[in-house]
């Protein structure tokens, strides 16, 4: 568990693991990230069961929370990708969701700076990587202030 205090806000955030009582709010904020930044209408009953799944299948990554007394206001995924030239995990984050009266107030900055902590402190753990919609230049940006820097790579994807 993480505490950080945001100045604009002038009261203190706890940064944690989400647990099963968090997916509602996480189901929430997916549904209303694809339609901000795709403009896609996601289905929910889809999204509730790969909420869930996560929950049920450590495996499969984990999300982490912004709380503001008691109030979910931010989500972020890690999901794991095996690096044969690290010879160890690579932590990715998605599914990045803050609640808009909480943007531009360091909350993703405080999220982001929990799971590098983690994986400055754990050997196995080889870094953070992120995708992020083309067109999401607000996005962007904030990756950008938190230290992290578009690489040489291009994802390309297919997808059924």
């Amino acid at each position: 568990m993480f505490y950080y205090f945001c100045l604009k806000q002038k009261k203190i955030m706890q940064i944690r693991e989400a647990q099963p009582a968090d997916a509602e709010a996480i189901v929430r904020f997916q549904i209303e990230m694809a339609k901000e930044t795709e403009s896609i209408e996601l289905d929910r009953p889809t999204v509730e069961k790969g909420v869930a799944a996560v929950f049920a299948d450590r495996e499969k990554g984990t999300y982490y929370v912004a709380d503001d007394n008691g109030k979910v206001v931010a989500s972020l995924l890690t999901t794991y990708e095996w690096s044969d030239w690290r010879n160890g995990t690579v932590l990715w984050v998605q599914s990045v969701y803050v609640l808009a009266e909480y943007r531009r107030k360091g909350v993703f900055s405080a999220i982001y700076q929990h799971v590098k902590s983690k994986v400055l402190n754990d050997n196995s753990l080889k870094g953070i990587r992120l995708y992020v919609e083309q067109n999401n230049s607000r996005a962007q940006a904030v990756y950008e202030r938190s230290g992290m820097t578009a690489e040489h790579y291009q994802m390309y994807e297919w997808l059924k």
